[in-house]
C-alpha cells in the first residue's frame, strides 16, 4: 500500500461533499458582497469644500462632490 491513506468509496464521497460545501459557501458569500455593493447607495457625507474653512489650511477636501447641497 502507498504511504497515503487509502479512501474507500464513502471517504471519497465525503471528501467531495465537504469540498462542494466549502465552494458553495464561498460562492454565496461573494454573491452577497456583489449584491450589497450594487444595490446600496450611501448617503452624502459632509465635507470641506476647497477654499472654505479649514480646506485652505492643507486639510483634505473632496475633489468634486456628487451630492447637491441642501
Amino acid at each position: 500500500m502507498s504511504a497515503g491513506i487509502a479512501l474507500g468509496r464513502r471517504g471519497r464521497q465525503a471528501m467531495w461533499m465537504i469540498a462542494s460545501a466549502i465552494i458553495l459557501v464561498v460562492a454565496v458569500a461573494n454573491w452577497h458582497l456583489v449584491y450589497v455593493a450594487v444595490t446600496s447607495q450611501p448617503d452624502c457625507v459632509s465635507h470641506l469644500k476647497l477654499g472654505s474653512g479649514h480646506a485652505a489650511q492643507n486639510s483634505f477636501s473632496a475633489a468634486k462632490s456628487s451630492c447637491t447641497p441642501k
